[in-house]
């Protein structure tokens, strides 16, 4: 199958602030979104050789897992210290037939010496999930995350009945409208909340999350057996919901009953990586590194949390991640640091957080432009002369001690303008880097394309 060119930046910076529609999906779409979630598996898993433990050393575990749905039987060999997420991907790896809504499949341990059946947590590893002694080769089920009912004498036909098209559209109406005590005897009565509503594709909790004040809303489906990693049908959880929300008590809330804030979507991304897309919240995002959150998670086109918050000009947020050791060095698919992107988008306060907490402002990204260069392509001339005026001395000092340190600003900016201009030595043409962006208020280059921008601009 022909490989298609990898999107540009704006086009991959975009597509991550762009939420999948809500509504119903031919089979078109259904399909093709399955091939993308499987194209996601195997990319994790090319990224992450060995992750869920092929090696053949002392510290493997061997396991038998079985499919249902599918009539399978697999024996394979995991690292105990492997998140169970990397054994999931393997497992989907391994399969001759696709299944439908993959993300919401999971490893299930059967009811064994008198315990519950249960789920194992993506994001905790296997070795916290011991299997029973003297039982031989463990045997796992590969299952669609469902409630898990605890009691023995259950009717199937009885909750087949309870499961009707009526009362799984009662469920989401009383989610909608809170009605926490109709919900919860709805949920004694033995009703699954883990499905997705036809309409929206939201799964009650995923739909809950939106509301405000839906602490008790939320704690109840979590008490009927709602799955905290439940994906809704466009791959993410409530956990990625809430931050989208902006609603941090419903954030909150989650972590609190045991969400991982590790949860990806789809495309691999986390719930911190959404509250530096456009409109994010800085207590969310706060939350979810107090919480323990893991920095770094990065898109197709490598654009990680410090690329979006310097693209986005989210000062707060940027504060947050260096804070929790995100590193200002990481370079996306095109060499940019996110010093870069600020000079490319004109986003000065963002470039003088990253230069005072130390961020080399001599990386070249892959087309040999240091950020200075790239702010003087983009137009960006104010921005370009803080950059150049920065020493390492200023680093871990205030604003207003660096202002002092600067010099004269005036006669800096004079003499980038002549060179802009054509006075003095002409600098070498080169190929921008990050493709241009529409105009703003903050000044930047306005809307002209990368072809305009070469002919009208002498690139260094």
């Amino acid at each position: 199958m022909p490989v298609s060119p990898p999107p540009s930046e704006d086009e991959a910076a975009a597509s991550g602030s762009e939420g999948s529609g809500g509504g119903g999906e031919s089979d078109g779409e259904g399909s093709s979104r399955e091939e993308t979630i499987y194209d996601t598996i195997r990319a994790t898993a090319e990224r992450t050789p060995g992750a869920a433990g092929e090696d053949a050393g002392l510290n493997t575990m061997v396991v038998r897992v079985g499919v249902p749905e599918l009539h399978q039987t697999k024996c394979l060999r995991f690292n105990p210290d492997a998140l169970v997420r990397e054994a999931k991907q393997r497992i989907l790896q391994t399969l001759t037939q696709s299944l439908s809504d993959a993300l919401n499949y999971g490893l299930f341990q059967p009811a064994c010496n008198g315990r519950a059946g249960k789920f194992f947590d993506e994001e905790r590893p296997l070795h916290d999930y011991p299997q029973p002694p003297n039982t031989g080769v463990p045997y796992l089920e590969f299952r669609y995350k469902k409630r898990v009912y605890k009691q023995l004498n259950l009717d199937d036909k009885q909750l087949s009945k309870l499961h009707s098209k009526a009362n799984l559209k009662r469920c989401m109406d009383y989610v909608a409208h809170c009605a926490v005590e109709k919900l919860a005897k709805l949920l004694d009565k033995g009703l699954d909340p883990n499905f997705h509503d036809p309409d929206t594709g939201e799964s009650p909790l995923t739909a809950a999350v939106g509301l405000d004040g839906a602490t008790e809303l939320i704690k109840a489906l979590k008490n009927g057996g709602a799955h905290l990693d439940f994906r809704s049908r466009d791959g993410l959880t409530a956990l990625h919901k809430a931050t989208r929300a902006r609603n941090l008590e419903a954030l909150s809330t989650l972590l609190d009953l045991g969400a991982s804030p590790d949860y990806g979507d789809a495309r691999g991304l986390t719930p911190l990586y959404y509250t530096v897309l456009a409109g994010g919240d800085a207590r969310c995002c706060e939350t979810l590194l107090h919480d323990h959150a893991t920095v770094g998670s990065s898109d197709e086109s490598g654009w990680n949390e410090l690329h979006q918050a310097c693209r986005h000009g989210l000062v707060q947020h940027l504060e947050h991640l260096l804070f929790y050791g995100a590193d200002m060095s990481a370079q996306n698919a095109s060499g940019n640091t996110a010093l870069h992107i600020c000079a490319l988008y004109n986003q000065e306060s963002c470039a003088r957080v990253l230069l005072y907490r130390g961020a080399s402002k001599e990386i070249k990204n892959f087309n040999s432009q240091t950020a200075f260069q790239v702010a003087i392509v983009a137009g960006n001339f104010d921005l370009a002369e803080l950059v150049r005026s920065h020493k390492d001395t200023d680093v871990g000092r205030t604003g207003s001690e660096v202002a002092t340190c600067i010099g004269d600003h005036d006669h800096g900016m004079s003499v980038l303008h002549q060179a802009h201009s054509g006075g003095g030595q002409q600098p070498q043409r080169g190929v921008l880097a990050e493709p241009p962006v529409a105009a703003s208020s903050s000044g930047a280059f306005g809307c002209a394309s990368a072809a305009r921008l070469e002919r009208s601009l002498p690139f260094l």
